[in-house]
């Protein structure tokens, strides 16, 4: 008797799963116990709208106003300038840990084409760009802090602006590590503290 009813239930749910779960199609919503505002109405972004007289859904910022901490009135900080003149200096200090900051931001955003030691010989050499300059020429070294951050937000010559990618702080860490290099680079034994060059094997 156990026996039938073991395999009476195994062809039950053979059947049930061959015939019962088929499927169908309906018009008919399904119930929604919880529907979590699931269906409202709202504008899709950059859509048409009949309410405003532009007949657009996306709206201008009200004129004169400004978000609230992006006054920038910081200049240096956020224009890299001193009036009309590109600053020189940092408008914070520069830490271990701000140097870190840069030398990561150095390696995602400019060592592909400026290279990792910023001699200009990056990856991207090999693929054409050869008019990558390096940061190592005299006229690289006399550029202001602030013509450098100035350069990597608005780019110059085929280079594109990084504004948009990075940020203000991360800019200036960049700024930061760029200098490492170039001192790096023109560096010598004597700029080592005494007691630190046998840390550099000599």
């Amino acid at each position: 008797m156990r026996t039938f009813f073991i395999v009476f239930a195994f062809i039950v749910v053979t059947l049930v799963g061959i015939f019962g779960f088929r499927g169908m199609t309906t018009d008919r919503r399904p119930i929604e116990v919880f529907p979590d505002m699931d269906r409202q109405p709202r504008y899709e972004p950059q859509g048409e709208s009949s309410f405003f007289a532009d007949g657009r859904a996306d709206r201008e910022p009200v004129r004169g106003t400004v978000a609230r901490g992006q006054l920038r009135e910081d200049d240096h900080r956020y224009r890299g300038r001193e009036g009309d003149e590109f600053a020189a200096g940092y408008p914070m200090d520069v830490t271990a840990s701000l140097m870190s900051r840069g030398r990561e931001r150095y390696g995602i955003f400019c060592s592909a084409c400026h290279g990792g030691t910023g001699d200009g010989q990056g990856i991207t050499r090999n693929y054409g760009m050869v008019a990558t300059p390096t940061f190592h020429s005299d006229r690289l070294r006399s550029m202001t802090e602030g013509e450098i951050y100035d350069v990597i937000s608005n780019g110059r010559g085929l280079m594109g602006p990084y504004a948009g990618q990075i940020s203000v702080e991360d800019r200036w860490a960049i700024v930061a590590y760029v200098r490492a290099l170039q001192r790096a680079h023109a560096g010598s034994v004597e700029d080592v503290p005494a007691d630190n060059r046998g840390e550099l094997g000599l």
